[in-house]
This record gives structure tokens, sequence and C-alpha cells, in this order.
């Protein structure tokens, strides 16, 4: 993998909504509350080329009990190329060193993405558990 910079912060409102507009996510973001989730956030990784942000993933939840991996977005001229791989490694370092015994960690995969995730352990637990969600629509 080239030598990005990884840091662990947050991204500005505007490289947030340049990678989610990237991967097709824009009409499913509500970008006038994105900073507030983006600052709520337990902890955030973002990737640069130079100074130019080409991926991100955070770890969002309660901090005690439940964490859920969110956002893991790599702009597409930059995906196959290891980062999304290195995203994933640090937010589960970061979980094994901060999350407690027996934490749930969840996350939702986009179609097609289950396997990249099974790498780290995440599975369906079909018919025992059933992943479910709604979107509050105003």
């Amino acid at each position: 993998m080239k030598n990005f910079k990884i840091e662990a912060n947050m991204p500005t409102l505007e490289e947030y909504k340049y990678l989610c507009d990237s991967v097709g996510w824009t009409d499913y973001m509500n970008f006038e509350v994105a900073e507030t989730s983006l600052s709520n956030s337990i902890y955030c990784l973002t990737v640069k080329d130079n100074e130019q942000i080409i991926g991100m993933g955070r770890i969002v939840g309660d901090g005690a009990i439940y964490f859920y991996i969110q956002d893991i977005v790599v702009y597409p001229d930059y995906q196959k190329k290891g980062i999304g791989n290195e995203i994933m490694n640090r937010l589960v370092e970061y979980l094994h060193e901060n999350a407690p015994d027996k934490a749930f960690v969840g996350l939702f995969a986009s179609q097609g993405k289950e396997p990249f995730y099974e790498k780290y352990k995440m599975k369906d637990y079909s018919p025992n558990m059933t992943g479910m969600f709604t979107v509050i629509s105003k």
C-alpha cells in the first residue's frame, strides 16, 4: 500500500460530503446533522493522499456495551488498494484495546460486501438474530 496518511481524527463536513458523494450515499444522508453525528463518534479515522481525503471509518455507540462500525468508505479511484483493510484493521485494533469484555460490535454491510467484513469475524447470525432498521422520513 502506498504511503497514505492515516490519522485518528474526524473528517470535516466537506470531506464527509465528498466521500459520501463519491460512493453514491448522498441521497441517504442528512448533511444538516452530519457534523453532530461525526463529532459524537467514539473513534474516527481518516485516510489522505497528500492533503486530499480518500477514505474514512468510524466507531459509534454507547462506549460501554454497544459499538458499531460505521461509514467505511474509500474513494472509488483508491478502492482495491488495501485502504479499506487498513481502516478495518485499525478500528478492530481500537476495539480490542478499548472495548470491555463481551462488548457487542455490529455493522451493516452493503450488499455484496459481506465477505470483506467476514475476515474480521463479522457474520450474519440468522436465524438467531435479524439485523433490522428503519429510517425516519419527515
